[in-house]
């Protein structure tokens, strides 16, 4: 008796210490699922596309056709719709000027209900200039990172400091520099996505 309730304890304390293993580890693969890799992985994407000049936006206003249109986002970052005249639609996102828009319209329209739509982005715009086969300004419809603007610019000459690039990024009346170093790609260099005006520079 005494033999088979040793047993019983042993196998007790085996499987309460399987169990805590099991359950650590079930942590720490959930852990793993949704914590986002840093290392040589792509940064997340910005949370919303933000309307720039050149833009074409394509507005409706439900059961009202003469106010539904496709529009051009001046370079001043306005657009002019019927009734309402110039809107500031550049920096604000699609659903923001809709809300816009919905306010400006109740005092002509009741209870309008706007959807605006990005039609054609012609706003987002990065530089790649210096030691590559292709310097250029490229015009990019959907978010792009350091690495995919390097490969549209056609790689690097042979004299590239890979190691030293560096984004220019407008903050207000500055630029930002953020250092890249193309060699740690695959190992502690974030491959980031680039924002609208970025200028990314290879010496």
């Amino acid at each position: 008796m005494k033999q088979s309730s040793a047993r019983r304890s042993t196998f007790a304390s085996v499987l309460g210490g399987a169990l805590v293993l099991l359950a650590a580890s079930v942590a720490g693969q959930s852990a793993t699922a949704e914590t986002p890799a840093v290392n040589g992985a792509r940064s997340p994407e910005p949370d919303a596309y933000r309307i720039g000049p050149e833009d074409m936006l394509a507005i409706s206003v439900w059961k009202n056709e003469a106010l539904s249109r496709t529009v051009p986002v001046r370079p001043d970052g306005k657009i002019s719709l019927p009734l309402v005249n110039d809107v500031q639609a550049a920096g604000l996102t699609p659903t923001e000027l809709r809300d816009v828009l919905t306010k400006r319209l109740t005092d002509f329209v009741p209870n309008p209900e706007v959807s605006v739509i990005v039609a054609d982005v012609r706003s987002f715009k990065v530089s790649v200039i210096g030691e590559v086969a292709r310097p250029s300004r490229y015009e990019l419809k959907s978010w792009t990172t350091v690495a995919d603007a390097l490969a549209l610019a056609g790689g690097f000459t042979q004299f590239a400091a890979r190691s030293r690039i560096v984004i220019l990024r407008p903050e207000g009346q500055t630029m930002k520099r953020i250092p890249f170093n193309y060699n740690k790609l695959a190992g502690e260099q974030d491959n980031f996505y680039l924002r609208n005006g970025d200028i990314v520079l290879v010496p």
